[in-house]
C-alpha cells in the first residue's frame, strides 16, 4: 500500500527514508569458520583432532542459531576441506555480513596449559599471544604461492606478526564486546580456566570488514581438556556457550531495519506516517530532575590512540567527544535526546566515512541497550 504524504512534509519524510536505508538488513547475518581442514589438520594430540572438532562445533553453533528466524548463517567450510586464510575473508565480506567468529583449538608442548581464550585482531608482543597467532598463522604455508599472496610472511617470525597492519580498526571496539561476551559465556558453560580476551596478529583476521574474533576453545593437548573437547556433550555446551554470546551481542548492538524507528517508536494503534509528522514523540521522555536521562550517540571509532578532538582529526566531524576505556578510547559524534536525531547523526558520520558508526545509548551516564533505551 502506498501511502501519500502532504508537501509540505516532503523534506521530513525524505529525511526517514535516508536513516532507513542507513539500517541493518532485516536479518542479523553471522559467519562461522571452523579452523583449518582438509590438508590442513591442526594441532593434534591424543587422538584429538582440531580440524574435526571445529567443524562440529561450528555445525552445532549454527544449528542453534538458525532457530532465530532473524538469523542468516554463513559458513566459510560446513565440510571437510581445505580453504585458504584469504578466500575465507573473501567470504565474509562478500556475505556483508554482521560478525565473523572463527573457532579453533589451542595446543602447547607444556600438556598443563588449560582454559579458553578469544582474541580480537591487534599488534602484541606479548609472547604467548605471539605463539598462538604463528600456530594459527602457519597454515598458509600450506596454501599454493603464499610467499607471493603473504607478502613473504613468516609464520615462525615475531616481526612478520607483529608486522601484521590492523584494518578497519573501528571495528576493534564490538570485536572487543563480542570476544567478552564469548568469555562470559564460556565461564557459565565450562569449568574450564577463563585465560581472558586478547589480541594478535591472526592472518584470517586481517582483511574481515567487520567485528571479528577468534576464539580458541580449549587445549587439546591438555588429556582432560582435550577429551572435552572432543566429546559429543563438551562440544554441545561449548555450542550453546558460543552461540548465546552471538544472541546477546545481537539483542544489544543489531536492529533490523524492520524493527527500526518505523516500529520501535510508533505506538500500537498509530499509522506509521504519524512519525514523521509527529517527531516529538519519537523524543525519549525524562523525569523533571534529569534522574532517568536517556541519551544517544553514534560511536564513530575505537583506538589506542589518544587523538584530540578537533574536526580535522575525524574527517571534519564536529562535536567529538571521547572516553577512555581500560585499554582503548571511544570516540563518539554528537549527542541527542531522540534515537531520530541519533539516526540523523549516524547518516551523517557514515556519509563522512565512518561506515562501522553505529548508535549507543546512555543512562545516567552509564551504557545501556539500544533495546531497552528505546522501551
Amino acid at each position: 500500500m502506498r501511502i501519500l504524504y502532504p508537501k509540505s512534509f516532503f523534506s521530513v519524510a525524505m529525511l526517514f527514508l535516508v536513516c532507513i536505508s542507513y539500517a541493518q538488513n532485516t536479518k542479523f547475518k553471522v559467519v562461522l569458520d571452523a579452523g583449518h581442514g582438509g590438508k590442513d589438520y591442526g594441532a593434534t594430540y591424543h587422538g584429538n583432532v582440531e580440524k574435526n572438532i571445529a567443524l562440529k562445533t561450528v555445525l552445532k553453533v549454527g544449528d542453534i542459531l538458525e532457530k532465530d528466524p532473524n538469523i542468516t548463517v554463513v559458513y566459510t567450510r560446513n565440510k571437510d576441506v581445505f580453504v585458504e586464510l584469504d578466500d575465507r575473508a573473501n567470504i565474509a565480506n562478500k556475505s556483508k555480513a554482521n560478525i565473523f567468529v572463527s573457532m579453533h583449538c589451542n595446543a602447547n608442548k607444556n600438556t598443563g596449559a588449560s582454559g579458553n581464550e578469544t582474541y580480537v585482531m591487534g599488534i602484541t608482543r606479548n609472547a604467548s599471544n605471539l605463539e598462538v597467532a604463528k600456530k594459527e598463522n602457519s597454515v598458509v604455508t600450506l596454501e599454493d604461492n603464499y610467499e607471493i599472496k603473504y607478502e613473504g610472511f613468516d609464520p615462525n617470525s615475531p616481526e612478520s606478526v607483529i608486522g601484521i597492519s590492523i584494518l578497519q580498526e573501528e571495528y576493534r571496539e564490538l570485536s572487543v564486546e563480542l570476544a567478552a561476551k564469548v568469555q562470559q559465556a564460556f565461564t557459565k558453560k565450562t569449568s574450564f580456566k577463563n585465560r581472558g580476551v586478547k589480541e594478535a596478529g591472526f592472518l584470517v583476521l586481517r582483511k574481515i570488514t567487520m567485528p571479528r574474533v577468534l576464539i580458541e576453545m580449549g587445549f587439546v593437548s591438555n588429556k582432560e581438556e582435550g577429551a572435552f573437547l572432543n566429546s559429543e556433550s563438551g562440544q554441545n555446551k561449548l555450542a550453546e556457550a558460543i552461540a548465546n554470546s552471538i544472541l546477546e551481542y545481537k539483542k544489544e548492538y543489531f536492529i533490523s531495519s524492520s524493527n527500526s524507528l518505523d516500529k520501535s517508536e510508533e505506538k500500537e494503534d498509530e499509522k506509521p506516517k504519524e512519525i514523521i509528522v509527529k517527531k516529538e514523540e519519537t523524543k525519549v521522555i525524562s523525569t523533571s530532575s534529569n534522574k532517568d536521562k536517556i541519551v544517544f550517540k553514534v560511536q564513530i571509532s575505537a583506538s589506542s590512540k589518544n587523538l584530540e578532538t578537533t574536526p580535522s582529526n575525524f574527517k571534519g566531524l564536529k562535536n567529538v567527544t571521547k572516553e577512555k576505556g581500560s585499554v582503548i578510547f571511544k570516540y563518539f559524534y554528537e549527542e541527542a535526546d531522540s534515537y531520530t536525531e541519533a539516526q540523523k547523526n549516524l547518516v551523517e558520520a557514515k556519509e563522512k566515512g565512518f561506515d562501522s558508526a553505529f548508535i549507543v545509548a546512555f543512562k545516567n551516564g552509564e551504557k545501556i541497550n539500544i533495546s531497552e533505551a528505546l522501551k
